[in-house]
């Protein structure tokens, strides 16, 4: 198969830069009067030397600027699946109110918007809302809006230091005997300890060894082997790139953000010593808009690094040059996919693109390119320092080393625990979690995100590992557990669900774009008469053979594993329908 042919990389290519401050450009112009207009588009266009069909392709895509007008005050209402179990939804009409403005509009006189994303990173504290970048969530929002919205006893685990951010910080800690992502923040190893020491004395096959003894796979979902991305991506000619992925998009998962606001320095000293192993001088880290704290600590942390000599030209006196940018997203789920990630880097659409080829030898700005998840990097200095061997022998022989999960607000203690593979769900739900805090009864738990899939109480003995969870019909994903209480009608998740991939769908195939709206109609109509659940299976079969992506497959499984769980709720209301009311 030949190298794909995409006009606006090309361009950049020849142009010499890369436009990863388009979507900042963009931001600015709408920071001004509230919208992205025609004459923004042209001056933009004129100052990255663009077509303007190229910076339109882009401001008409992102949610960001695609809603329509920003008030001087613009709120983000989380509509994840934590905070809608948290509130069945109701917050949001709540907030409407006090606002005096529809989700998706803005006010006539200008002076406030409310927009609604699908995750702000608070599941452990939902509801969950960002008035302009300052968070509120639980008992603040619910103060906020004069509406106590889930007033509670908070219990946390231990080591919690906080954020003071206007809301609940993220509770975390480590069951392992050895931390090895929590390392810095529960384990006393600083960060930078490494990096020096590879960079003057040390190899690229030094640990490019260490990691693929370690069995280190991508914590993002995908769960591939890194150190055999990292050498298909050094095997290639130069330049090269390393990426970070901070785009944190699945609902119930807020580990990234945890890492990237509390312990940024890790994240870098990561994505330094994978640059060093496969030969690249420039590294990037793409953060979603909906964490702008996580984007501030990092820029921090870059600047703070370059100072101490661990980033820029020849560091720390080798002849090794190595320097990061951070780019902010500006609201698309599927950005999250590494192709949709490195046309977003660049300024551009975030659709999906075909492979092969990878991003190995295609990435960014068309060169060969290792993109990682910042968990994944986060444990990378931690293995280059104690070995690969010691890191194999955590965990799971399957699957080795550990796991950030995260649990949603509805268990008694919800929080970031780092555990090792191969730990039951039911240790996670019961022994971390606590259960479900009163007078809450557990119905299903969703694994790994809205792409992951649902599991009935009965399943909970499964382990955390890839294949028995996939063999159950769920995907681990980014391995976070949102707990559904029986009080969530099954009509309603399922139109949750659907409503996600269709909100979501980047449109890149028809099969997606077209089969999630289908979807959510049905989910809409059932009950009403002559709807039937039968319907879903032919329109699920379509999207698992027919996306172009893994977003409109994970979408036909975490629907079909939710029929699953739900059946006899589900059927009683198809029931009902066919028979007319």
């Amino acid at each position: 198969m030949g190298e794909p042919r995409e006009a606006f990389v090309e361009l950049q290519q020849r142009l010499g830069r890369a436009g990863t401050r388009m979507l900042d450009r963009l931001r600015q112009a709408q920071a001004e009067d509230g919208r992205v207009d025609a004459d923004d588009l042209a001056r933009a266009a004129e100052d990255f030397g663009w077509p303007v069909v190229a910076v339109t392709g882009s401001a008409t895509y992102y949610a960001d600027f695609a809603e329509g007008r920003q008030g001087r005050r613009h709120v983000r209402v989380c509509e994840g699946t934590a905070c809608f179990v948290s509130s069945q939804g109701q917050h949001i009409a709540r907030i409407e109110r006090a606002l005096g403005v529809r989700q998706g509009e803005c006010a006539p006189d200008g002076s406030v918007s409310l927009q609604g994303v699908r995750c702000l990173g608070f599941c452990y504290d939902s509801p969950a809302l960002l008035d302009g970048d300052r968070p509120c969530s639980g008992e603040t929002l619910g103060a906020l809006f004069g509406d106590p919205l889930a007033a509670r006893r908070r219990t946390r685990p231990e080591r919690v230091e906080p954020l003071k951010m206007g809301a609940a910080e993220i509770p975390y800690t480590s069951t392992t005997e050895r931390p090895v992502v929590l390392a810095g923040l529960v384990g006393g190893e600083e960060p930078w300890a490494v990096w020096p020491g590879v960079v003057t004395t040390g190899s690229p096959q030094k640990v490019m060894s260490e990691v693929a003894a370690s069995g280190l796979r991508g914590r993002g979902g995908a769960g591939f082997p890194v150190a055999k991305k990292w050498s298909a991506t050094a095997a290639e000619p130069a330049p090269r790139y390393v990426v970070g992925n901070g785009d944190e998009g699945d609902p119930g998962s807020y580990g990234d953000r945890l890492l990237m606001e509390r312990d940024p320095h890790r994240i870098l000293e990561g994505l330094a010593l994978a640059a060093f192993a496969v030969g690249a001088p420039h590294g990037l880290i793409l953060v979603r808009s909906e964490y702008p704290a996580a984007a501030d600590r990092l820029r921090a942390a870059v600047a703070q690094a370059r100072e101490a000599g661990h980033l820029g030209a020849q560091v720390h006196g080798s002849p090794v040059d190595f320097d990061v940018e951070i780019v902010v997203g500006a609201g698309s789920y599927v950005a999250g996919e590494e192709t949709a990630l490195l046309h977003a880097l660049a300024g551009l659409r975030a659709a999906v693109r075909a492979r092969p080829p990878y991003p190995t030898s295609h990435g960014f700005l068309g060169q060969p390119t290792a993109v990682n998840n910042v968990e994944t990097l986060a444990a990378v200095p931690w293995i280059v320092r104690h070995g690969g061997a010691a890191y194999a022998q955590l965990g799971h022989p399957d699957e080795p080393g550990t796991k950030l999960v995260c649990l949603s607000q509805r268990f008694r203690r919800p929080g970031v625990y780092e555990v090792e593979f191969g730990v039951p769900l039911r240790h996670l739900v019961d022994d971390l979690g606590g259960g479900l805090r009163e007078p809450y009864q557990l119905r299903a738990v969703q694994v790994g995100g809205p792409l992951g899939g649902f599991l009935a109480p009965d399943q909970l003995d499964l382990p955390l590992l890839s294949k028995p969870l996939a063999q159950a019909g769920a995907a681990l994903g980014h391995a976070s557990l949102v707990a559904v209480d029986a009080t969530v009608p099954a009509t309603a998740i399922l139109r949750h669900a659907w409503a996600f991939g269709a909100a979501e769908s980047c449109g890149a195939c028809t099969p997606c774009r077209v089969g999630t709206r289908r979807g959510l109609e049905m989910a809409e109509r059932l009950g009403a008469p002559g709807a039937a659940l039968a319907d879903h299976e032919p329109l699920l079969r379509v999207l698992d053979v027919a996306s172009l992506c893994a977003f409109g497959r994970g979408v036909s499984c975490a629907v079909r594993s939710l029929l699953r769980v739900y059946a006899d709720e589900l059927h009683r209301a198809s029931s009902t329908s066919e028979g007319g009311g």
